[in-house]
This record gives C-alpha cells, structure tokens and sequence, in this order.
C-alpha cells in the first residue's frame, strides 16, 4: 500500500494516541481483522458503504477502520428507525455496525455487527446466522510511513445533514477532508501528546469526532469517552487529569450546575483548554464559565460540509469572548454578500469589515459533494462553500455571527431542519398543514414547537414523531390548531 498514512483510521493508530486506556493501534488493528476473518461482512460490503451505530466509545474506532475502502455513514444513536432505515437505504449500505442495545433500531435486511466486546471480539449476524469473530490482540501493529502526507481523495464518512427542503441528504466527506481539519485543530488547540481530552460529543457528530477522537489520537494524546452525559461525572473527572474539554453550550450549562451542587474547583486540575462549539455560545455564559473556573471558554464554528471546525478563538491568541475567533490554519474564511434565494453565490463579492454577509468557507477540508440532489444543499463550488449562516468580519480579523440564513436551528447543539419536521408530521393521516418552529429554551438553546391542523390529536402526533425522528427532534410543544 503506497501513503498507508493518507487514510484517516491508520494514521490514527500511528499517532500513539490511547482511548480509554487502549492503544489506537489496538482499536483499529481490530477492525481490520475483523474484515480478514469474516467472509459474510466481505460478502455484504461489495460494492457498498458501511454505516456505523455506535456511541462514543472506543468500538467506534474499531468500526471506522473495518470500514477501510468505502465511505462509513455516522448515525447519530440517537436516530430514530425509520431514519436509520433510510439512511442505510439512501447510501447503499451493506453492514452495520452497531451495539446490541442499538441493533434493534437497525433495518434487519442488512448485516449488523456488533461490536460491545471491541477490540476482543465481534459478532456478525447476518441473515438467521450468528458469528462471533475473534480480534485477537494487536499489540504487535506496527504502521509506518510519511505522518504529514495528505489524506486521500476517497470517501471516508457520510453525515446525513441540510435538510432544508424537507429530506437530509448524505454529505461525502473525503480522507483529505478529515484529516485536514484534523490537523488544523491540533495546531490551533495547542494538542500534543500530554494532552488528555475528555470526549462527550458523539463520535457520529463530525465535532466530536475530529476534535476529540481524530485530532488528540494523530497527536498522540489521550482520550476518555463517556457515552452518556452526567454532569457531576464530567466535573469529577475534569477536577483530575483531564486538560482538554470540548462541548456544546447545554453541557457547560449542565457542568456549571454540576461544579456548584457538589463545590468542585477546577482551578486545582489540569484543566487548561475549553472548547464550545455546535451552537450560538450566550456571552454571560462565556463570563460565567471563566469567572467559576478560571478558564476562558474559547468559542468556535463550523459545519459538517467543512469537516467541520472553520473558525476558532486560537489558544495562541488572546481569547475574544462574543466572537467565532479566526480562520482555522489552512482555511479561507471569508463574508460575501448573499445571492438571491435559489441562485448561486457569487463567490468574488467579498464585503469589508463590518459589513453583514454570508460566511463562506474554503480549504481542504471542505467536502465535495452531497449523495443524490447535489444543488438541494448548502450552495459549493470552486473550492468554497456557503455556510447558510450570516456573520461579518471585525477589524481584528476575528468573524462574529450575526443569525441563521437557512432554515435552520439548533438543539442541544444538533440541527433542527424545520421543513423535515413538518414534512414527516404532514405524513400522518387526518393532517392538513403543520408548521414548526424554535422556542427559545436558554438550557438546551430551543425547544420546538409544532403547530397541526386537522383531525388529530396530540397523542397521535407524538406517537407518529417517535418511530420517524430523532429525540432531539422530538417536538417539546404540539398545538391543535382547528
């Protein structure tokens, strides 16, 4: 294999990074056995993607590399069947790989493998047929080749987002992509091997998995995962030997209420890095955070179409609270002046400072196109892509949001598309028109509510809404309108 490095799983085990207490090598030493001794996952991955069902934990790593030769759709595990099922279906995917207590989600008609005894063993059940596949140990993986050569042109992850027409669609994100962004994110985080990242975010979700799996494990740091939040948990471990926390607004909300129940001081840790991103960070709980524990909260930006982080308050800079930071190393950020609806951007119609505009991103770690209608997404080409977000440049260079121009909002730092929301509610039987909309909910940044006509009722929406969407786009709020 020539450049073995320019894929994103072995130039993670080649970076002696560890995950919760196990080598990287070991975790994707696994995968690729796994491929070698199951002739059933070959036969079912021919010709086909592979999906990947998993939280955060190290089996996930194991699963990204027996994904080796084809893109691996990231479901979110907290997806509900029917979009899993059409997922798998949009993408074309053979296997997937999951856990047992997420199997059952899973479309029947495709392989699963289950991965709750990674790196030591897996079970591959495909048809009426169990196989448990032994992993072996690993120790003895050895990689070598060019650490800093570029990752490849080949798929690597597909991450079904911008739904703003009613249907997500798959956006293709390359080795090059990935590994780009990754290695931006160690140089603008300061990431070195006596880094210890605590991973919260879902490894489906591209901020976790670039910034708190790819980029601490091609440094060499350390990793603990936590599959499921608790923000008392989370405070403990951060009072430790963790240095690095990376999160959403609704965590560091849930973490100052962690740290005041049980009186913890982060001062006397290790902690030396904050990170939020995913969602509009609230400048007071910017000042809180730094004024309880001493450490600036340092705010970035992106989006999964850039693989994903663009912007960020660079720990080589003093931190500007109430802004996105600066251009990611080796990332063009620029504001241009949005095209009418429907039309493309004008790429070249740059906007001084100061002027409100469209963010607009370019750089090797934007992606190349979306599966199936490239033109119902956000707005690329030549190299750039359209972020759907306004936002305009300071004098200082730093970019500060200024709103949403798709239609779009977030939850618990995931994205709520209401087209989709109401084109699965306008599904149901007896509906006649549905409208949903963000509530403001400063704990989790919205709740949503839906607005139905027709002859239903409350509990019907619910229960259609619970097999169709995510939780986080469960609506928190249905209205019978007559």
């Amino acid at each position: 294999m020539t450049e073995p490095l320019a894929l994103l799983p072995l130039a993670m085990a080649a970076g002696g990074g560890r995950v919760d207490g196990m080598e990287a090598q070991q975790l994707v030493a696994a995968g690729l056995t796994l491929l070698q001794r199951s002739a059933p996952l070959v036969r079912a991955l021919s010709g086909r993607r592979s999906a990947i069902l998993i939280p955060t934990a190290p089996a996930f790593i194991t699963a990204l590399a027996a994904s080796d030769g084809r893109g691996a759709v990231l479901v979110n595990p907290l997806a509900a069947p029917r979009e899993i099922a059409f997922q798998c279906d949009t993408a074309n995917v053979g296997a997937i790989f999951t856990t047992s207590a997420l199997a059952p989600r899973c479309p029947d008609t495709i392989t699963r493998v289950l991965l709750d005894d990674a790196p030591r063993t897996a079970r591959v059940l495909h048809g009426d047929r169990a196989m448990d596949v032994d992993l072996g140990t690993h120790h003895g993986l050895l990689i070598e080749g060019e650490r800093d050569v570029a990752g490849r042109d080949e798929e690597a992850v597909i991450v079904f987002t911008s739904a703003m027409r009613g249907t997500p669609l798959g956006a293709v994100l390359t080795h090059r992509n990935l590994l780009a962004n990754a290695r931006s994110t160690i140089a603008a985080m300061a990431i070195d091997a006596d880094s210890h990242v605590l991973a919260l975010l879902p490894y489906a979700h591209l901020f976790g998995l670039t910034v708190t799996a790819s980029a601490p494990l091609l440094a060499g740091a350390r990793v603990t995962t936590m599959a499921r939040f608790h923000p008392v948990t989370a405070a403990e471990l951060l009072a430790e030997d963790v240095t690095t926390l990376v999160a959403v607004p609704a965590v560091f909300h849930a973490l100052l209420s962690g740290i005041a129940r049980r009186g913890i001081d982060l001062r006397q840790g290790r902690l030396r890095l904050a990170v939020c991103g995913g969602a509009v960070l609230p400048r007071e709980l910017q000042d809180r955070w730094a004024d309880v524990t001493g450490i600036e909260l340092r705010e970035g930006y992106g989006l999964t179409e850039a693989a994903p982080v663009c912007l960020f308050n660079r720990v080589d800079r003093p931190n500007v609270r109430g802004t996105l930071g600066l251009p990611y190393p080796d990332v063009d950020v620029d504001i241009f002046s949005p095209p009418p609806h429907g039309t493309p951007l004008s790429w070249p119609a740059a906007l001084a400072a100061g002027e409100v505009g469209e963010i607009c991103v370019r750089g090797q770690n934007v992606f190349p196109r979306y599966l199936g209608d490239d033109a119902a997404g956000l707005a690329h080409g030549e190299g750039w892509v359209g972020t759907g977000d306004a936002g305009h440049r300071n004098a200082d260079g730093t970019i500060t949001f200024r709103g949403v121009i798709k239609p779009m909002f977030t939850r618990n730092g995931f994205n709520v598309y209401p087209r989709e929301l109401e084109r699965v509610i306008g599904e149901l039987p007896g509906v006649r028109a549905v409208t949903v909309e963000a509530v403001p909910d400063p704990a989790r940044e919205n709740g949503i509510r839906a607005t139905v006509s027709g002859a239903v009722t409350e509990a019907e929406v619910r229960a259609w809404c619970e097999p169709r969407l995510s939780l986080y786009k469960q609506p928190t709020e249905i209205v019978i309108a007559s």
